[in-house]
């Protein structure tokens, strides 16, 4: 476990942000200038998936280490699901019964849904293509890419439209305001990358919140799928608002002791870490994977 003095060293590299700068006549400065950084509190990046993941792949790496059987005829939840298109690709790949995506920024949701139905309509639009590929569809027809608001026409019967009953969305906090649907109601449940915003903007408290409400939903046997951010990340984030200066000054459990207190204290009996090194992902995102079982 990393020592206060090694934190305090870390810290201490960790360059203040650059202020964008203007010339004299008010103009922007030329391509000197440094593009302004995306703040988001809670995670929430518009864009999280076009730096989360290399440019080029056909889908998230971290959808390697994953099981089918973990998925496959299951009840799932994907907690700080972002633009929902992890939860999507599980649900398209591994054939889920239900997943349910949670986020708490109601853009994201929004950003998800349109997501799923630009999905489905890129899956029939293939389909459609291999049957009748000399088939001129029309300017309001399925191979057209969806517009703004992601309306599209997708028949009741096709195999993409289930997606539509497999997967959904919902704009909650998960920690603070989600209300328990019940004990022992999902199969699998997966928190990828979300930790650290819990942890910074609730403090230990938040954290050790999340990790015992998602036991308490897991049914016996279930699997946890966690991707804690390193300790560096939090030291790289603990200025992005006053309360996660305030918590992480106050944190009083890091990531590297997350293992100890979800077997020892939480109650999971088995832990599993799938990949400590991601072929695909940017630079910095190169994190464990644990599975961990009810």
């Amino acid at each position: 476990m990393e020592d206060k003095e090694e934190r305090k060293k870390m810290e201490d590299k960790e360059e203040n942000p650059q202020n964008d700068t203007v010339q004299a006549n008010g103009q922007q400065s030329s391509k000197k200038r440094k593009k302004q950084k995306e703040v988001a509190i809670f995670g929430n990046y518009r864009n999280y998936y076009s730096y989360r993941i290399d440019q080029g792949l056909e889908e998230d790496p971290r959808i390697k280490v994953m099981k089918k059987e973990w998925f496959e005829g299951k009840n799932c939840l994907d907690i700080g699901c972002n633009s929902g298109l992890i939860t999507i690709t599980i649900a398209k790949k591994f054939g889920c019964e239900k997943i349910l995506g949670i986020d708490i920024d109601s853009a994201r949701i929004e950003d998800a849904y349109w997501n799923l139905r630009r999905i489905v309509k890129s899956s029939e639009s293939k389909k459609n293509q291999k049957v009748d590929k000399s088939k001129d569809v029309g300017t309001n027809g399925i191979t057209d890419p969806p517009d703004k608001t992601g309306r599209v026409e997708i028949s009741a019967d096709s195999p993409a439209s289930h997606l539509f009953d497999q997967v959904s969305f919902q704009k909650d906090n998960f920690v603070l305001g989600w209300t328990i649907p019940g004990d022992k109601v999902y199969d699998t449940i997966l928190c990828l990358s979300v930790s650290k915003w819990i942890h910074l903007n609730w403090g230990d408290e938040g954290l050790i919140t999340l990790f015992s409400k998602v036991w308490r939903l897991l049914k016996p046997g279930g699997i946890f799928i966690l991707e804690p951010q390193p300790w560096k990340s939090y030291v790289s984030n603990r200025q992005v608002s006053e309360v996660a200066s305030t918590n992480y000054k106050n944190l009083k459990i890091f990531p590297d002791q997350f293992q100890e207190i979800l077997l020892d204290k939480i109650g999971f009996r088995k832990i599993e870490n799938l990949s400590s090194s991601l072929s695909g992902s940017k630079t910095g995102f190169n994190r464990p994977i644990l599975a961990l079982w009810k």
